[in-house]
């Protein structure tokens, strides 16, 4: 148990960097552009390729940058979608490590694919939705404008939060005012309270996840997705879905030792965004919204892994 204590809390100062990194780029952006009101080129029609294509870099931290910038209604749901689909932490890591570099390949193209394929039909769909949607669906006093270079409406308050006003100075990460007097504390010291928050919050999450997964086993876990490939594809996102390292190495360790498909691997590794999943959880006031998130990824996942498998077999 004390190598599940060490492991939470290494991955966790691994992380902090990237935390703190996007929190003093939010107050950047929040305090010095207009980015957020204006601009949103960062919502712009390819955002889903390049979410894809970041993704891919084998570092967690990415998938919570994703949700930082998504709270922040920074990117699209498209983006954050096809981020947490291609993302794949430590998978291909191991996959090099291991001598199975002919699997890398395969592995990338599904990933990038499904992740870009999901994030422009997201994307396309929430526009849809906000031209045929009647104007009463919009709480009273969301910014009405729309930028023509964003995929979808600026709006649409189920996915993102209303446009603060533009004469508050609100941050949009812990919702107090921040005094924009002494600049030290707004892009230092604000930036750190809260990435300490959220390195508390995730260290909690994987030190109790890292315990279930310590006391399974992974030879426990291979012996029992071997009873059914029809249901790998289920299993193996469920277990993507734990926000914890140790779940992607799980995931590729029984593929490389022939205990699940390939098929099933890509569904858990989709499944895989870390601790991005983590991150949005945190805002309690969007549960319905973060729920429908993990929905969403998860039954992806297990559609795309069943359908590579039933072609594959």
């Amino acid at each position: 148990m004390l190598d599940v204590f060490l492991d939470s809390l290494i991955d966790t100062l691994k992380l902090f960097p990237f935390l703190l990194l996007i929190y003093v780029i939010i107050e950047l952006l929040e305090h010095k552009t207009n980015l957020s009101r204006e601009h949103s080129r960062l919502r712009g029609g390819f955002g889903p390729l390049i979410g894809a294509a970041t993704g891919l870099v084998p570092q967690c931290g990415f998938s919570v940058m994703a949700a930082k910038l998504f709270e922040q209604k920074y990117i699209t749901v498209g983006t954050l979608l096809a981020i947490f689909l291609s993302t794949s932490d430590e998978a291909f890591v191991i996959l090099l490590s291991e001598g199975a570099a002919e699997q890398l390949l395969p592995l990338i193209i599904a990933k990038m694919g499904i992740g870009v394929a999901v994030g422009y039909l997201a994307d396309g769909l929430m526009f849809l939705f906000r031209k045929k949607s009647s104007q009463p669906l919009l709480a009273e006093g969301a910014d009405m404008r729309v930028n023509p270079e964003a995929g979808v409406s600026d709006s649409h308050e189920y996915f993102f939060r209303k446009e603060d006003h533009a004469d508050e100075e609100e941050c949009t990460s812990c919702g107090r005012d921040h005094d924009d007097r002494h600049p030290w504390k707004t892009y230092f010291l604000h930036p750190i309270l809260h990435s300490l928050q959220v390195a508390a919050f995730i260290f909690i999450v994987n030190f109790v996840l890292g315990a279930i997964i310590y006391a399974v086993t992974e030879e426990r876990f291979i012996a029992f997705m071997q009873r059914g490939a029809a249901a790998q594809p289920f299993i193996a996102a469920l277990v993507g879905l734990i926000p914890n390292c140790a779940s992607s190495v799980v995931i590729t360790q029984c593929f490389l030792k022939g205990g699940i498909l390939f098929g099933s691997c890509v569904a858990g590794l989709c499944a895989n965004a870390g601790l991005g999943f983590v991150v949005l959880l945190k805002n309690t006031k969007q549960w319905k919204r973060n729920l429908a998130l993990i929905g969403i990824t998860y039954l992806v996942s297990v559609a795309a892994g069943g359908m590579i498998n039933a072609f594959l077999i």
